[in-house]
């Protein structure tokens, strides 16, 4: 039962990637742009996501718990450090190269943008370096 959902809420989170836009490597890229034709739309995807996530994340943080009785992990840092810092600065200039980030680069795949790969295979890339180089 557990996988239909994630299957059926993993579908439902792939549509609206493809309707919003947010799997479309050029509409990021116009999104990032700010000095250039700027396309101020997926910031409203972006609000609405935070909007519709905000109840479930306030209570994940109160009663760490699915609906199946499994813990949820959350992360246990809260201040903002050089890795932190790091990881996002690596992950914006990614984004800004490709217009693209992990869950997107699913969907595209899923569309027959076998392109999408090479940035799958560098994010598989990090995560190994990261495992190898913190000992994760």
């Amino acid at each position: 039962m557990k996988n239909i959902f994630a299957f059926i809420f993993g579908s439902i989170f792939s549509l609206g990637l493809m309707i919003s836009g947010m799997s479309n490597p050029e509409k990021v890229l116009s999104f990032l742009d700010i000095w250039g034709a700027w396309d101020a739309s997926l910031a409203f995807v972006m609000i609405g996501a935070i909007i519709v996530a905000f109840i479930p994340f306030q209570r994940a943080v109160r009663r760490p718990m699915t609906i199946f009785k499994e813990k949820i992990d959350l992360p246990k840092k809260m201040q903002i450090d050089k890795d932190l810092i790091i990881g996002s600065l690596i992950f914006g200039v990614g984004w800004g190269i490709a217009g693209i980030c992990p869950a997107p680069a699913l969907t595209l795949i899923g569309l027959g943008h076998y392109q999408a790969l090479y940035f799958i295979v560098a994010i598989l890339l990090g995560i190994i370096v990261h495992r190898k180089t913190r000992g994760v």
